[in-house]
């Protein structure tokens, strides 16, 4: 192994406040005091109870992807495990994120934005 993964950063144009939208999907603590990182206007943390870390970085000429463009590719996207899709999508909808793709009935996902524009799945498990 050469590496761990430490947390996966996001850019975005408000760090606090997608910081925000993901503490209230997933739980957790935004900017807790950690050495690896130091937070401010332009850089905020989220530490989840599973462990992961995410971090948001402000950019200031960040443009959303625009799924499926590929002008404007995903860059990446995360995948979240609920087990009711209905009741997490009406979840993540008040918090502010978008529905992209919720494909047809009986497929066990669905494809929104967060409130930047970063595409992300919820997967029934």
């Amino acid at each position: 192994m050469i590496a761990a993964l430490e947390c996966v950063v996001l850019d975005c144009p408000d760090p606090a406040a997608l910081a925000g939208f993901y503490r209230s999907v997933l739980g957790g603590t935004v900017n807790r005091q950690d050495r690896r990182w130091a937070v401010g206007d332009d850089w905020a943390t989220l530490h989840t109870p599973s462990g992961l870390v995410l971090a948001f970085q402000r950019s200031a000429d960040y443009r959303p992807p625009a799924w499926p463009d590929p002008a404007r590719p995903q860059q990446f996207h995360l995948d979240f495990s609920v087990p009711d899709l209905a009741q997490a999508q009406e979840q993540v909808l008040a918090l502010g994120a978008a529905v992209l793709d919720n494909g047809p009935d009986g497929r066990t996902w669905r494809i929104y934005a967060d409130p930047a524009g970063h595409p992300f799945c919820l997967v029934r498990h």
